[in-house]
């Protein structure tokens, strides 16, 4: 287990407690636990998530369960207070994303008029993360969010949230944060809301980039960063310039892994989730020494090597170059279609030609669904991956081999460790990991935080 305790001149200090709402699967709890904190309880509403963050947070050390499944509303925060001591606790969590990310946005008014994404009540649960931080008189915070939570209406969330909490005695801000920066091989950039009690002497700094990127390339959220300024509690991330190490490519995340569909031809195999693979090769970089040796122990195989079984498709991705995008492969799949009608003589239009068709060729709209499929580049960081990895990975295909990315892919890009488990359905890991904070950038911030508690310590001696 963790070590929560440490040595200053000679005595031993306690850290705060880790009381993690929203929890998901464990991503925001992982990099906590990694950096010194000890997790004593939690809520997360999906059985599944509980489940996964149960067996890898507890279950593995021989623990009981500390998360409570259920719903937050439900739950009086004085549940908890019996989980920690003199040394008082920190509320960690993520409220839901899906009432402020463009893509519920548009799922909800799908549904109808009156669906729209502010009569969300999700959109509001933010209120019920403060309740938690008030009643259990929290000695610091972190919030984490989507970067459309400032803009839900014309409220902003992590403003909002920052105001609340300077009016019941914090110190707080909110930035954003981008993944990659922090050694993710993914763009994911991600609103940080930081706050610390009056009360506590040290400051929560902003993490120190330890990636950067290779150009002048700039994120969206980057662009925005002078309009962002306009809010009070807005703080500019630290540069990346000076990051001794470039971004982690998809490559570098990857060419450890097993082969798993060489081509088209391949034969697929329904993979368990718990059933490991030996490596391909000894681990390659410095990113992958870390997801094999995260618990301090290297993994002798990797587990959760499953994919989709899109059968459809698995000729058009293999015709697809790296960097393609829905646009190519309908392309693709018109030419497949068409050489293939030919073979066999049918006359367009006919009764045998659309059945063809309607075999071989997707149906998604061609002016909407530009980017639904996407197939990644060796030579750069994945684009972000969300949670609709459940329903397809058609927004991730491998670089190199013919198919969806797998369920240990997944958790490569979000930089969950090799030892890190999945025990439930392959939908269910993929919607986990795509809902989750990644550990490595939950780890950087996390270590923000021991150091303002480190620095209380220094500053009582």
């Amino acid at each position: 287990m963790p070590n929560h305790y440490s040595l200053m001149r000679g005595w031993i200090w306690m850290l705060p407690k880790i009381i993690d709402l929203f929890s998901g699967c464990g991503g925001l709890t992982l990099g906590f636990e990694k950096a010194g904190f000890d997790i004593v309880a939690g809520i997360e509403l999906m059985p599944e998530a509980c489940k996964t963050i149960s067996y890898n947070l507890d279950y593995r050390y021989g623990r009981e369960q500390t998360h409570i499944c259920g719903d937050i509303t439900e739950i009086d925060a004085n549940v908890f207070k019996d989980r920690f001591g003199d040394e008082g606790c920190i509320v960690i969590g993520g409220p839901p994303c899906q009432a402020y990310s463009l893509a519920g946005r548009a799922k909800l008014k799908s549904l109808g008029e009156d669906r729209v994404n502010t009569n969300d009540a999700r959109g509001y649960l933010y209120q019920d993360f403060l309740r938690f931080v008030y009643d259990l008189d929290a000695k610091a915070v972190i919030m984490e969010n989507v970067p459309e939570s400032t803009n839900y209406g014309e409220m902003n969330i992590p403003e909002i949230v920052c105001e609340s909490l300077e009016k019941h005695g914090y110190r707080a801000y909110w930035t954003i944060l981008n993944a990659a920066d922090f050694g993710v091989p993914q763009l994911r950039e991600r609103v940080i809301v930081f706050g610390i009690k009056n009360s506590e002497p040290g400051k929560i700094m902003l993490p120190i980039p330890t990636h950067r990127c290779g150009s002048d390339y700039q994120t969206q959220c980057q662009k925005r960063f002078e309009s962002f300024g306009k809010n009070e509690h807005f703080k500019i991330p630290n540069s990346s310039d000076n990051a001794c190490e470039a971004w982690v490519t998809v490559g570098e995340a990857f060419s450890d892994l097993p082969s798993l569909f060489p081509t088209a031809n391949s034969k697929y195999r329904a993979v368990n989730l718990n059933e490991e693979m030996e490596y391909a090769t000894e681990p390659q970089n410095a990113y992958q020494k870390v997801m094999r040796n995260w618990y301090g122990a290297e993994s002798f195989g990797s587990s959760a090597n499953a994919f989709r079984n899109n059968k459809r498709d698995f000729t058009i991705f293999e015709r697809m170059r790296q960097g393609d995008n829905f646009t190519v492969a309908a392309q693709i799949a018109d030419e497949l279609f068409e050489k293939e009608a030919k073979m066999f003589n049918y006359e367009p239009g006919s009764e045998n030609y659309k059945k063809l068709k309607k075999k071989m060729v997707p149906v998604y709209d061609r002016d909407k669904f530009e980017n639904k499929w996407k197939r990644l580049e060796e030579s750069k960081p994945s684009h972000t991956l969300v949670a609709h990895l459940c329903k397809d990975t058609y927004s991730h295909i491998h670089p190199t081999e013919p198919r969806g990315i797998s369920v240990r892919e997944a958790a490569r890009i979000q930089s969950f460790p090799d030892d890190f488990y999945f025990d439930c359905s392959m939908g269910d890991a993929y919607k986990q990991i795509g809902n989750a904070v990644p550990p490595l950038l939950s780890y950087a911030v996390a270590k923000s935080v021991y150091g303002a508690f480190e620095e209380n310590t220094n500053e009582n001696n």
